[in-house]
């Protein structure tokens, strides 16, 4: 009898949770029941309570579950030092329990960039710094991916589809004895997409991005930025990626021009001679935002120039209808509307304006066409008439605002409105 109340009063199990196998710390011996509590190893060695490998595998999910809210606030603060050191730690402690997820971790751990050598699977050596200042000469991006593609015109398109497929089909360019494109130039003025068609390019062609730092490359110290110049570049040939020469006229200015030193008229020789040598296992591309300030000599050193103009009304809707559809009822007129009211504005400049509505309209709990709105009526003066009556067909086409409104609004008669509307209406039936 004694016997099977005992047996009714704990279950049991077989020793082959290996979770259940350490042994009962005193807090747990005050929960265990004393008959459970005076059993003998030593009798029992393949018997082990039941409720002792719940307790060990709920234990076992707490830490994980406490654990990887540890390792996502590190990820999020973008502490990547401290990410590696914790999953380090993770895979220890994780490994005897878990085999599989120790070897996991491990194996990320081999593949994984440092700080102080963001490309060891590909180059061993630390990135390159100033003597001086011990800065790094290089900024490296591993572009994961964009929130949109780049907005393009079509001949622009053109070019970097052809880049692309250069790359793609290396294999039969070799064949008849060439190489892929080695050195672009883009130029243009300010935030019509020269540094983001660079990351593009990158992530399509799953490459490291590395940006060169002219804050830190630029020395007070006579020779000293060429020497700069040369560690970067050298660095950059030994790894299969795209080399981002950004703000080109800093370092490459004409040296027909009096007012240079001599210094920098030497730095434009060693550029030279680098992009000379650059290999065409990657991809350098120089950006500039002056392109009359650059010397002669540098322009015959890049085999594509592709000039990026200022975005015309296509370029801005296509750039607005990825920035505004999901965000605000009505988008198409709003679309056609806005991109008059930024026509003459930068693709940078215009995503600048409006993610900082879509952010006031987040944080006052308004709707996005609020702030649209404001927008337009600080723009809208500075509108032609035309233009201004393109604006006001959309917003009452669009049943956006009353023609009250959008006359107050645009400064145009309700009259010229109705008649352009039924222009419109008859245009398209």
């Amino acid at each position: 009898m004694r016997a099977g109340r005992e047996g009714r009063g704990a279950a049991w199990a077989g020793s082959g949770r290996a979770a259940a196998h350490r042994a009962a710390s005193p807090g747990e011996m005050d929960d265990i029941p004393k008959h459970v509590a005076n059993f003998s190893p030593s009798r029992h060695t393949h018997f082990v309570p039941v409720f002792l490998i719940c307790r060990c595998e709920v234990d076992f999910q707490k830490e994980i579950s406490s654990d990887f809210v540890r390792l996502s606030r590190l990820a999020l603060s973008g502490r990547q030092q401290d990410v590696q050191l914790f999953i380090h730690r993770a895979a220890k402690k994780y490994g005897q329990q878990v085999p599989e997820l120790g070897d996991g971790l491990t194996s990320l751990l081999r593949e994984a960039p440092t700080r102080s050598s963001p490309l060891r699977r590909q180059a061993e050596q630390p990135l390159p710094v100033d003597v001086d200042s011990r800065l790094e000469l290089l900024r490296v991006e591993t572009v994961t991916g964009i929130d949109h593609p780049p907005v393009l015109a079509p001949q622009i398109k053109e070019r970097l589809s052809q880049l692309m497929l250069e790359r793609l089909n290396s294999d039969r360019l070799a064949a008849v004895g060439l190489n892929p494109t080695r050195t672009v130039l883009f130029t243009g003025p300010p935030g019509v997409g020269k540094t983001l068609s660079a990351r593009w390019l990158a992530h399509e062609m799953g490459r490291p991005l590395l940006v060169l730092d002219l804050a830190a490359v630029m020395s007070s110290y006579l020779g000293r930025t060429g020497n700069n110049i040369r560690n970067v570049l050298d660095y950059a040939k030994k790894i299969d990626c795209v080399l981002l020469l950004d703000e080109l006229d800093a370092i490459a200015k004409r040296r027909d021009d009096g007012s240079e030193i001599g210094e920098l008229k030497r730095l434009v020789t060693v550029l030279l001679q680098e992009i000379d040598d650059w290999p065409p296992t990657g991809l350098l591309i120089a950006a500039t935002n002056h392109a009359g300030l650059l010397d002669p000599a540098v322009w015959r050193r890049f085999e594509i120039v592709v000039d990026f103009p200022m975005p015309d009304i296509s370029g801005l809707q296509a750039l607005l209808d990825a920035l505004l559809t999901e965000h605000v009822e009505k988008s198409n007129h709003w679309v056609r509307a806005m991109s008059i009211v930024f026509h003459g504005l930068s693709f940078s400049d215009v995503e600048r304006r409006v993610n900082a509505a879509r952010r006031a309209a987040a944080l006052s709990e308004q709707p996005l066409s609020i702030h649209l709105q404001q927008i337009l009526r600080e723009r809208i003066m500075e509108i032609d008439k035309p233009n201004r009556l393109a604006i006001a067909s959309e917003m009452v086409l669009g049943d956006i605002l009353s023609q009250r409104q959008v006359s107050e609004l645009t400064g145009i008669s309700r009259d010229t409105i109705r008649n352009a509307c039924r222009t419109h209406d008859k245009f398209e039936d």
